[in-house]
């Protein structure tokens, strides 16, 4: 896969199918998001509704252009609120989801290069994010990202009938 085909570009109404897809593969099939049944479009569209093309909170997406017309949603990655209370206003959480057919092609590394240049950007302090423990190619990715380990969460979420710990790293913005 050529990378001068692949786009990173901010998230739209019109991808939200494709995202609901490949998110909900991930809540049947694993622990690594710790929703336990399908979310639906019209959920995720309020959901999206929380991103903006500026500013500390985004949705992006990787996009593979198959013809001028026709293209493949291979991921996406965004930037959330970590806590409601004011003062958390300059740290965010983030997230990156890969489609499974494209694992190992370096398109987490893609998304993270986008946001991670956006946010710096913008007045943010501190990017935090969580994974479910065992995830290598996740651990592996937010440490190339300059992510540190903070500690974890032990058995935090029970999903398909066992206990699953969270570990936490913590990125410096800016």
């Amino acid at each position: 896969m050529s990378s001068t085909s692949i786009i990173i570009r901010p998230a739209a109404d019109a991808d939200l199918g494709a995202m609901t897809e490949m998110y909900n593969f991930y809540v049947r099939e694993t622990p690594i998001t710790f929703d336990i049944a399908e979310v639906s479009l019209e959920s995720r569209r309020e959901w999206l509704s929380h991103y903006s093309e500026t500013g500390r909170h985004r949705m992006l997406v990787a996009e593979q252009l198959v013809t001028e017309r026709d293209s493949i949603l291979l991921g996406y990655s965004g930037s959330s609120k970590l806590r409601p209370r004011p003062a958390y206003d300059t740290s965010v959480e983030t997230t990156v989801y890969v489609h499974p057919a494209h694992h190992g092609r370096g398109i987490g590394s893609m998304l993270y290069t986008a946001l991670f240049d956006l946010l710096s950007r913008e007045d943010v302090h501190r990017a935090y994010a969580g994974v479910t423990l065992p995830n290598e190619a996740s651990v592996g990715l937010h440490r190339k990202f300059g992510f540190k380990d903070i500690g974890a969460y032990h058995e935090v979420g029970r999903k398909f009938g066992r206990y699953w710990d969270v570990a936490w790293f913590e990125k410096e913005i800016g």
